[in-house]
């Protein structure tokens, strides 16, 4: 008898050159991004969609595996196995936003905690990339970012004093810093350099975003650019690696070469 693995992929046969634990993971997949199983819930057992689909047990373990190691599925010890949230998308090399622009342009609900807002003198790492002598003083802003009610990552932000000297006294819980720079401070974003690399989670950041110690993130260093050449912002973000990947575009250039046209981050539940 024809198997529903067959049936669901459009009515091939049992001898398709397709591996079974392959058809299977596509029609769970079909499922998960039609929504049939929202966010959290648990997928049906093994043996449920052993009987479901008329395949073993290993087959039905491989496509599992599979969605599990592509960020779709998740599994919890002895209580099941889970759809992942999907992940959200966040531009961050080839255009000058910030967080709070690409979710709002998302439609998604951010909220933002100030864990702290001060002046403070400058430490090194912050001086070098501001250009600054040491121990000039800085807004320091620490903010931790929450979408949907989970926390995604927590960006310090260092900002030359003299360019915005009341920016200490300023509510930044729920505008975008850099709309903000520009409307109160006249402050122009005219260009960004970031790095991107992999890092774990220490104790803070671990407690901060309710993630387990040494957990994977990706760390985001950034310093702005005003139109006369000189650093507006130097900032350090944490974002969760299990909520996060990286998408990049190519177009060819004049010269036939490919070069970047997009680059983001995506919280794994924008798919």
């Amino acid at each position: 008898m024809e198997s529903m693995i067959s049936r669901a992929r459009g009515g091939g046969s049992q001898s398709s050159p397709v591996p079974k634990y392959f058809q299977l993971r596509e029609t769970l997949l079909e499922r998960i991004n039609a929504g049939r199983w929202p966010a959290g819930t648990a997928i049906p057992t093994e043996p449920e969609l052993c009987k479901e689909f008329g395949v073993s047990r290993i087959t039905v373990r491989r496509a599992i595996s599979d969605l599990v190691h592509e960020g779709k599925l998740y599994t919890i010890q002895g209580k099941g196995t889970f759809i992942a949230r999907p992940k959200l998308d966040e531009r961050f090399v080839q255009r000058a936003f910030g967080f709070y622009e690409d979710m709002e342009l998302q439609g998604q609900q951010l909220t933002t905690q100030i864990l702290l807002q001060e002046v403070l003198p400058a430490p090194e790492v912050a001086a070098t990339h501001l250009e600054i002598p040491v121990g000039s003083l800085v807004h320091i802003l620490i903010r931790l970012r929450s979408v949907q009610d989970e926390k995604i990552l927590v960006s310090t932000t260092y900002i030359p004093e003299a360019l915005c000297p009341d920016l200490v006294n300023d509510e930044l819980s729920s505008v975008s810093l850099y709309r903000w720079l520009q409307t109160r401070y006249g402050l122009t974003v005219a260009r960004a350099e970031r790095n991107l690399e992999a890092v774990s989670a220490r104790e803070r950041e671990a407690r901060l975003l309710d993630i387990p110690l040494h957990s994977p993130l990706l760390r985001l260093e950034s310093v702005v650019y005003l139109p006369n050449g000189k650093p507006l912002e130097y900032s350090n973000t944490l974002h969760r690696g299990d909520r996060t990947r990286v998408h990049i575009s190519f177009v060819p250039s004049e010269d036939g070469q490919l070069q970047p046209t997009s680059s983001h981050l995506t919280d794994k539940q924008a798919e």
